[in-house]
Formats: structure tokens, C-alpha cells, sequence
């Protein structure tokens, strides 16, 4: 797959929406445009010392409509960004397996405080790739090179958000990561974001369990969670409530056309949904 392992097991699975997103700019009707992932996919088809071969997505069975729904989750979860941003504009958010995403260059209003969070690793890269936080905005933009199981990261972040007001709004973003994690894991880490910062808005995307079981076909075992319906979580703890979720087919989209055919099952099954909490509630 790769000429130079620059990655492997999980963390490899970062350069597949970074391939799409570089490719879905490049088009006239792009859904989002990321300048920043057309220059990475540029350096890494190029760089001899971590050169990577991307051709093998081209032949991934139903590579469209793959890449229509990738693109569509990541637009999605920049508008809850957007969202939490026009409703709080000084805000904390911490995006958990960030990989090799711009998302804070994409949603950046000037004001946010911002901590893109991955394994040690992929941080690593990130940083060879992209610059460490000088390059971006300093004092509001931060890299923490660790497994968000850990604890030092928490300690880190609740430190900096009492520095800045206590009761300071937290948004947790995690896009494509708690499927590779056991439900024991996302629990507690769930309860632990709501004890460490009552009243953060939390937004990630899931499968199904029966989309794990069919992911694992393809990927060889790394899938663990699936979840059947937000309420599931409600019960894991007090003052953890959904707001609201998101699916594929439940507004219209141009580019899902050539795909109606699937909009039954989707509304029927309801895969691969975005999920959006409230963990707690606000100390004033």
C-alpha cells in the first residue's frame, strides 16, 4: 500500500478523507474546499522520504459514492462547528483524532482556542507536514501528541480553560475515531469529559453494528463499536443528553442523485450517523 510505511494499522486510515478532501476541492462543485489537503497529497505523491502510493483508493468497490459520503461527513461536522462557534466565539474545542485535517484554517473566526489532538505519531507527521503551532495562530492554536485515553492531555486543557474564565464553553469533536475503540473505552471517556468539563457539547459520528461487523470484512478486525440509536448514551450517566443528529439522506444533496436508489435503506437503517450531545451541565 505505502512505498514508505509513514503510517500503519489505525492511524494509516487518517490518509483516505485526506485523499478525498484534496480530490473533492479540485472539483468545480466541490462541497468544501481544502487547499491545504491538495498541497499534502502534492508533497506526499512526491517527497521521496515519505512518499505514498494513493492509487489503491481508486479501486476501492463504490470509490464515489465512498468519497460523496466522506466529504459530506466532514462538511457536516465543520457546520456543527460553525454552529457551536456563532453561539459561543471564545470557545474551547478540542479536536480528538484530528490526523491531517485543516479544520481549524476551514472554521477559524479569529477568536477560538483550539487543540488538535492525535497519537504521538501521527502528531509527529503532522507537524513535519504542516508546522507546529507558530505557523498558525499562537496562543489560540495547540498540538497534544497523545492517546485521548490518557489523562495528561485533560489536565493540560482544563488548566488552560481556567486561565481563560471558568465556565468556559468545550466542544469535542471526534470524527472517524470511537469505531476503533471498545465500548468500555468511549464510555469512559464520555463520562470523563463530563466530569472534567460539565456542560461541553460532544459531536461524533458512528456505525451501526452491523457496519462494524461488515467494516471488519475490509479492514481486518480494527472496528470495535457500533451504536444503534443516540439514546444509548443517555444511560450511561447523568446529565448526558442528545441534541440532535444527522444522517446522509436527510436533506437533499446534488451529488447523492446518481445514488437515490439507497436513500430507503439509509432512512430505513440509518448508518453512519453524526451524533451531537450535551455532557452535564455549565458551572457558572
Amino acid at each position: 500500500m505505502s512505498e514508505t510505511q509513514i503510517l500503519s494499522g489505525v492511524p494509516e486510515t487518517l490518509l483516505i478523507p485526506l485523499y478525498y478532501r484534496a480530490m473533492e476541492t479540485q472539483r468545480p462543485d466541490a462541497m468544501i474546499k481544502d487547499e491545504k489537503a491538495v498541497e499534502l497529497i502534492k508533497r506526499l505523491s512526491s517527497d521521496g522520504s515519505i512518499r505514498y502510493d494513493f492509487d489503491w483508493l481508486e479501486q476501492t468497490p463504490m470509490a464515489e459514492m465512498n468519497k460523496v459520503l466522506r466529504i459530506m461527513l466532514t462538511r457536516e461536522m465543520d457546520r456543527y462547528t460553525r454552529d457551536f462557534l456563532a453561539r459561543h466565539p471564545e470557545a474551547v474545542v478540542v479536536h480528538i483524532g484530528c490526523g491531517l485535517d485543516s479544520r481549524f484554517e476551514r472554521v477559524d473566526n479569529g477568536q477560538v482556542t483550539w487543540y488538535d489532538l492525535d497519537l504521538p505519531e501521527v502528531i509527529d507527521l503532522r507537524r513535519k507536514l504542516m508546522g507546529d503551532e507558530t505557523v498558525f495562530a499562537r496562543r489560540r492554536y495547540h498540538l497534544l501528541g497523545c492517546s485521548v485515553l490518557e489523562s495528561a492531555w485533560l489536565k493540560e486543557v482544563s488548566a488552560h480553560s481556567m486561565r481563560l474564565y471558568r465556565g468556559c464553553p468545550f466542544l469535542f469533536l471526534v470524527e472517524g475515531v470511537f469505531m476503533y475503540f471498545e465500548e468500555v473505552q468511549v464510555k469512559m471517556l464520555v463520562l470523563t469529559l463530563r466530569d472534567y468539563f460539565p456542560g461541553a457539547e460532544l459531536v461524533f459520528d458512528a456505525w451501526r453494528p452491523f457496519e462494524i461487523w461488515m467494516g471488519n470484512l475490509v479492514l481486518g478486525g480494527l472496528l470495535r463499536w457500533g451504536l444503534w440509536r443516540g439514546q444509548e448514551l443517555e444511560r450511561w450517566g447523568d446529565g448526558i443528553r442528545q441534541l440532535d443528529e444527522w444522517g446522509y439522506f436527510d436533506r437533499p444533496e446534488p451529488r447523492l442523485h446518481s445514488f437515490r436508489w439507497m436513500a430507503p435503506i439509509f432512512r430505513l437503517l440509518k448508518p453512519m450517523r453524526v451524533f451531537h450531545f450535551q455532557l452535564g451541565e455549565a458551572v457558572e
